[in-house]
């Protein structure tokens, strides 16, 4: 296949460039009249609505939604029963990927000031949280490590789980990996309307406290429509990877790379950033070469036609400039020395430094989240992670000589605000 090749010296580059990352996240109000419905539906009718629509979508008829739950006791027996290799990578990938995330344990702190006045902060984990995990076209046991793990490690007291079983076939692998996870319960409910049920809770699905987890368009826009009434991760768009390379990585690495994402889905996007008209020469061959032999040849090719690019920049520091303008999920910097041209990049979800750094061990059991920001919100977003599943609150003991100073400021400031009652509070303690 021909994948498009742009050139930063070109007049054309800046309008080609805007054109190419603009963000694959056009919102579809067919789609979200018809997630509003079935979240309007699920919140007047319960579980009822529930069994419902899982016959609809999923063609699994239960009697109750009780019916639908997976009990612990499978979940245990589904991760004994793996294949020793299978299990063994799970293990291993849970523990890498706790073992990061205990590293980010928020610790409460307090500072008393001259006047006696105590300042400080109480760290709690939210109380409930819900875990989406998609099902059906593929099986995704890691997504549940890298959603449940960190709830986990927060102490957050239970993780529920959903999770679509079209024709009631259930993943061994996902339901291993909840009990890794330590996830509390699992039920056997997707789309819209398990995120309704979530958010709302039913006779049978408790309410929970905030919904992370990736999931198709129907499940964004359901997520997007219970912000407010309960926390959400993110609103995810395709997956991206951009890669600085310097030509100096084998081209069938870097092929195999982009392939890696846009294997995921047509909207993904894969760009490579290289100083070299070689090396762009030889990932392109590459490319016609490897792509027969994949899988999944016609999702990569549709992704690679519609959003990928190889670009030519002047030199690595331009390279760096174009990849915070992309701000892209994935950032792969496979160069000499990759921390002097990390050091230069500001936005990207998570960056992959070195030639032997591949995304794909990010994705799986590195040990960082790979639940990322997309769509250049790597701007003001950051990894899902243990803080994700905590709350802070300010802790103020004020001392009796600290009422008479800060009542002073308090009440200046209420005056001018024209709240006299908050300056009248702020004076009581003080004034006689």
């Amino acid at each position: 296949m021909k994948i498009r090749t742009l050139d930063t010296s070109s007049p054309q580059f800046d309008a080609q460039f805007r054109e190419l990352t603009a963000p694959a996240t056009a919102f579809d109000r067919d789609i979200d009249r018809q997630a509003e419905a079935i979240i309007e539906d699920v919140r007047q009718r319960g579980d009822a609505a529930l069994l419902e629509y899982t016959k609809r979508f999923d063609r699994v008829s239960a009697q109750s939604v009780a019916r639908l739950e997976i009990p612990a006791a499978e979940t245990q027996a589904a991760f004994d029963a793996l294949a020793p290799e299978a299990r063994g990578a799970l293990q291993a990938a849970a523990d890498r990927i706790r073992s990061f995330h205990q590293r980010q344990l928020d610790g409460e702190w307090s500072f008393t000031e001259a006047d006696g006045t105590e300042l400080g902060q109480r760290v709690a984990p939210l109380e409930r949280v819900g875990v989406y995990v998609p099902g059906g076209k593929a099986a995704y046991p890691s997504s549940v490590l890298m959603n449940a793990i960190p709830a986990q490690v927060a102490g957050v007291d239970q993780i529920v789980m959903v999770v679509p079983t079209p024709d009631g076939v259930r993943n061994p692998l996902v339901l291993a990996a909840a009990h890794l996870a330590g996830v509390s319960r699992v039920f056997a409910v997707g789309g819209a309307q398990a995120v309704a049920a979530l958010a709302y809770g039913t006779a049978t699905i408790p309410k929970v406290d905030k919904i992370v987890g990736p999931g198709n368009a129907y499940v964004a826009a359901a997520k997007r429509r219970v912000f407010g009434v309960v926390g959400i991760d993110m609103i995810a768009g395709p997956t991206e990877i951009l890669v600085i390379c310097d030509g100096k990585t084998d081209p069938d690495w870097i092929a195999m790379d982009l392939f890696s994402q846009a294997e995921h889905d047509e909207l993904a996007q894969a760009i490579l950033l290289t100083p070299q008209a070689g090396f762009i020469a030889a990932v392109q061959a590459s490319i016609s070469r490897l792509l027969p032999q994949m899988p999944r040849a016609r999702i990569i090719e549709a992704s690679l036609g519609a959003r990928g690019a190889l670009i030519r920049v002047r030199d690595l520091p331009e390279a760096c400039e174009l990849a915070d303008r992309v701000a892209p999920e994935h950032l792969e910097i496979s160069t000499d020395d990759p921390q002097q041209w990390a050091g230069r990049v500001r936005h990207a979800g998570a960056i992959f430094l070195g030639r032997y750094s591949s995304e794909a061990l990010g994705d799986y059991c590195a040990g960082p989240n790979h639940v990322l920001p997309t769509a250049g919100t790597a701007r003001f977003s950051s990894p899902l992670g243990v803080y994700d599943f905590q709350k802070r609150t300010s802790l103020i003991s004020v001392s009796a000589a600290g009422a008479r100073s800060l009542g002073a400021i308090a009440a200046t400031l209420a005056q001018a605000e024209n709240l006299p009652a908050h300056a009248r509070s702020a004076q009581l303690r003080w004034l006689k």
